[in-house]
């Protein structure tokens, strides 16, 4: 059944303050479906267009790339007609044993008609150069234009500054340092495209095994203060031959832990509790990721800082208790805006 937020005056909070950005896509801002990328190895950029322009159609939307950022290749779309400009870099770029000097500054798709009430994906390919400082987040801008109005998320946060405090910040890709052997996260998309488990696209993760299941990355966001919920993620694969169940769990900083999902009901984003669980069936990777399956710290107990790690345990119907240990990334990282995205 749908949780009963009047019973959960924190939960009520959290809806109003973060989840129903999807619910109301005029307060929702453009983000990329995945919010970091590895040094030296080939990204899957997806930009979310969560809306048009103050109850007008979306008909073009401009990908501003920068430095750092190569061998560029948007996907076309239907009904929209897609094209690039080009700039010379001031400092060639080495790609496969050749030179590379240059390359595409801008993407466009147009002639489409997104609406107000509507909600879509454009999508390009990109090579992550070790140009880009690991640790640091690099800033894309994007601009909606539609008949009479525009929306430009262009803002780009100072140094030390809080991206939420902007009205319109660009969306953001966190880059993390190459592994030795280079081409991780290529082989990981290759992999994810051919129905395997990818391996982490850092290879510091964290990866717990209790008997078939195999857990990976379990992470949070920052709390701003004053919050009362936060989520919690992670990646779980089932190795075995029979489905196990994710039914409960604890966490040092809540005083109640829930199994959660958030689902679309018409234009509505609404969020349930999964009262027998999640299953993990035998071969499948479940990802609990924002806007989607995700476990819910309740009641807590202090914010969480970046930086932070949480303690905590999981509960599965067949594998039984795990412990595992989240890393709290700030409120502009990891895999895109959820529990910690910025409203108006």
């Amino acid at each position: 059944m749908l949780t009963n937020f009047s019973r959960h005056p924190a939960l009520m909070a959290l809806a109003g303050l973060t989840f129903l950005a999807s619910a109301n896509p005029g307060l929702a801002h453009a983000t990329f479906e995945n919010g970091q990328a590895m040094q030296n190895s080939t990204y899957k950029a997806v930009i979310r267009i969560p809306h048009g322009c103050d109850g007008q159609a979306t008909h073009t939307v401009r990908i501003s790339i920068p430095d750092g950022v190569i061998a560029v290749k948007p996907m076309p779309k239907a009904g929209w007609t897609v094209r690039t400009s080009t700039r010379s870099y001031e400092k060639p770029y080495s790609l496969h044993g050749r030179e590379v000097k240059e390359g595409v500054s801008e993407i466009v798709w147009s002639g489409g008609q997104l609406g107000d009430d509507q909600y879509d994906e454009f999508v390009f390919q990109a090579r992550m150069t070790d140009r880009l400082p690991a640790m640091q987040t690099v800033h894309i801008p994007v601009v909606q234009e539609c008949a009479t109005a525009k929306v430009s998320w262009t803002e780009i946060p100072a140094s030390g500054q809080d991206p939420h405090a902007l009205k319109f910040p660009a969306p953001g890709i966190r880059i993390v340092a190459a592994n030795q052997g280079g081409g991780h996260q290529h082989m990981a998309q290759h992999q994810h495209h051919h129905g395997m488990q990818a391996a982490p696209a850092n290879p510091a993760e964290q990866v717990i095994r209790v008997g078939d299941l195999e857990i990976t990355a379990p992470w949070s966001r920052a709390t701003p203060g004053g919050a009362k919920v936060a989520g919690g993620f992670m990646r779980i694969t089932n190795k075995g031959q029979s489905a196990d169940r994710l039914v409960g769990g604890s966490a040092e900083i809540a005083g109640v832990f829930e199994v959660h999902e958030m689902r679309m009901d018409g234009n509505v984003m609404r969020m349930r509790a999964l009262e027998k669980g999640l299953e993990i069936k035998p071969g499948e990777t479940v990802e609990l990721k924002p806007g989607g399956y995700h476990v819910m710290f309740i009641d807590l107990k202090k914010p969480l800082r970046a930086g932070d790690t949480v303690k905590g345990t999981l509960l599965f119907e067949k594998a039984g208790k795990v412990e595992v240990t989240y890393n709290v990334q700030a409120m502009s990282g990891g895999g895109g805006h959820d529990h910690g995205q910025h409203k108006h």
